[in-house]
């Protein structure tokens, strides 16, 4: 045969071959090729499905990270893997190996990256908790005019430069951490008629600026001519507690200061036990809200240490009391979510959590965290019964779906409040500090 028309038959029959490929990875999850990429847990097993029409051969690098058929083989053990012939993973130890294969024996097919990462259960929360948030430094949440002698009104701090959003850290070299700190600076330097030397963030950028405080002839004193803020406080939902790390997850979603929109840096803040008073309840065009309040004697149950656009974020001692698990149970990757029925757990009367049943519409496939993970559907009765679907305070409600926590409840649809969004938890995890981000998992083990 002409070796220029067995190269291109080779070639066809390669690509054909190819085509063919399929999988359904890890967790049962259903793909339509193999994919670059496998995620496993330490001591996970994954059967994987081809419909490839023949057989191909799979061989694996690291035996000591994951072995092929269940079972120890050496590094150049390889095993047949193809239509009626499932291949068996059975990961080992935390790292990361490469799986190659090769139709016939001898065509390169693929070269599949599997990371294994260390076992990680946590226990679901639901619960609802009181949040009590200081921000690092004093927030710039409005301008407003000081009626000062002669009938004029000026805003020292617009005048300064200052706008909303930034955050003032400094005042004549002073630390700001607590917004009370600012009346006995601003009218020390007014009586002395010196301006202050002002520094601030404006995003992640330091900056500096004078400041000249005027004397308010109505209300007899100081003035910069700024609304400023250091605090919020409101209720939300606990996502999980991981007891092994000590630390939790709540929310979902950043919380952000309500006049100007801006992510609140943390300086310091609890989470505190609550109580779910009313409901009101969700329409079309109005999201409805859990009310509550944070019980007196209720202790703290935690610190808040990070507010990222995943939730809040701190250390926890012990799992909270009305807790529905007593023993932690395994997370699942995006991968192993699946459309279909799922459920939520949250609060609507007092501090019983209870679960609910929802359906999963879409699952987004994503490379990097965004909190748009999925699409979600109250299907349960009596939630919508009771809430109109999904309402403030419900954010950072556990999803569950075959038993491995997979995510949180982020927002509602304004226009459809049974629909809303939900993320993967294991964006949550990885702000926690519990998980490590991908293709990390080799670098565990040390650090």
């Amino acid at each position: 045969m002409n070796p220029n028309l067995r190269k291109r038959l080779l070639d066809l029959l390669f690509a054909f071959f190819f085509c063919f490929l399929g999988t359904a990875a890890a967790g049962e999850v259903s793909n339509p090729l193999m994919p670059n990429e496998l995620r496993l847990f330490e001591g996970e097993l994954a059967r994987i499905e081809s419909a490839l029409p023949v057989l191909a051969q799979v061989s694996v690098d690291r035996p000591d990270v994951v072995q092929l058929g269940g079972s120890a083989q050496s590094s150049k053990a390889n095993v047949p893997f193809g239509k009626g012939k499932p291949l068996l993973l059975s990961s080992q130890s935390a790292g990361e190996a490469h799986l190659r294969m090769k139709l016939f024996g001898q065509i390169p097919l693929r070269t599949v990256k599997v990371n294994v990462i260390p076992d990680l259960k946590v226990i679901p929360g639901g619960q609802t908790i009181g949040v009590k948030l200081k921000s690092s430094g004093i927030l710039v949440v409005g301008h407003h005019l000081v009626s000062t002698s002669g009938n004029s009104k000026q805003s020292p701090g617009e005048k300064a430069g200052l706008q909303l959003g930034d955050r003032i850290t400094h005042m004549n070299g002073i630390e700001l951490k607590d917004v009370k700190d600012v009346a006995s600076i601003v009218e020390q330097a007014g009586k002395q008629n010196k301006p202050l030397e002002v520094t601030y963030k404006r995003g992640d950028r330091v900056n500096r600026t004078t400041l000249s405080p005027v004397f308010d002839e109505q209300d007899k004193t100081w003035r910069l001519g700024l609304y400023i803020r250091d605090s919020a406080a409101g209720v939300g939902t606990l996502t999980f507690y991981a007891p092994e790390q000590g630390v939790y997850g709540a929310l979902g979603h950043v919380i952000t200061d309500m006049n100007t929109q801006t992510p609140i840096v943390v300086g310091s803040g609890q989470i505190v036990e609550s109580s779910v008073t009313s409901i009101s309840k969700s329409e079309n065009g109005e999201p409805g809200e859990k009310r509550a309040h944070f019980i007196k004697e209720g202790r703290v149950l935690g610190n808040i240490e990070q507010n990222t656009d995943f939730g809040i974020f701190g250390k926890m001692s012990m799992n909270p009391e009305h807790s529905l698990y007593g023993e932690p149970i395994p997370v699942g990757f995006a991968e192993n979510i699946k459309e279909g029925p799922a459920e939520i757990l949250t609060v609507v009367s007092g501090q019983k959590v209870e679960r609910y049943s929802i359906e999963i519409v879409h699952v987004s496939a994503q490379n990097a965290p965004q909190t748009k993970g999925m699409v979600i559907r109250i299907t349960d009765p009596r939630l919508v019964n009771k809430t109109g679907g999904i309402v403030q305070g419900m954010s950072g409600s556990p999803i569950i779906q075959n038993g491995k926590l997979i995510g949180a409840v982020t927002h509602v649809f304004v226009n459809d409040p049974k629909s809303g969004y939900g993320c993967f938890i294991e964006w949550m995890l990885q702000d926690a500090g519990v998980m490590i981000k991908s293709g990390q998992a080799r670098n565990l083990k040390a650090s």
